[in-house]
């Protein structure tokens, strides 16, 4: 009997190392609530071909608003700011423009995991029922793990190879502040 454990666990060990090396960015959170503030925790799970990674960038899309990233210790953090395609109300102010993109830049060893985490206003641009998806990139010396892409309509994202990690937007109960 203590054989065939044994034996199950050695064979499981591959399956598993398989699937952590393939193993994508994702959120901690599910969901975010639209018209609020949603903090999200982006999970880095490895490197790049075992090398460290040493910049995480996230692309903000359109309907994200008032982001504000979290410094990491031992990390410098930088915000590109642009301009909104669309002109959104922000307690009583009109926002035209904001941060586009977060850059982490560290070095996180390929043999641990990471978050990075940012906060932001989830506009009624995007639709309550709908997935966001943020495109994260992992850059390392010779190499990156670029989770950009967003499925089509009726496409499930564990179809892509590279998936961007996203949540889903669920309608809010009550007025948010």
């Amino acid at each position: 009997m203590k054989k065939s454990i044994l034996t199950l666990a050695a064979l499981a060990l591959p399956i598993m190392a398989a699937s952590e090396v393939s193993a994508h960015a994702t959120f901690e959170q599910k969901e975010v609530v639209q018209g609020a503030t949603a903090k999200l925790t982006l999970r880095v799970p490895h490197g790049c071909g075992g090398e460290a990674t040493l910049k995480v960038r996230v692309q903000i899309p359109e309907g994200v608003i008032a982001v504000k990233p979290m410094p990491k210790a031992g990390w410098t953090l930088e915000t590109v700011t642009g301009a909104y395609q669309n002109s959104y109300d922000y307690h009583g102010r009109t926002l035209t423009e904001g941060v586009r993109e977060i850059v982490w830049t560290g070095e996180l060893p390929d043999a641990f995991y990471d978050e990075f985490v940012f906060r932001g206003m989830i506009t009624d641009k995007i639709a309550a029922g709908e997935m966001l998806y943020i495109p994260a990139v992992q850059e390392c010396a010779n190499g990156a793990e670029r989770w950009i892409e967003i499925p089509a309509a009726g496409q499930d994202s564990h179809d892509l190879d590279d998936p961007a990690p996203g949540v889903k937007v669920v309608p809010a109960k009550g007025h948010a502040h």
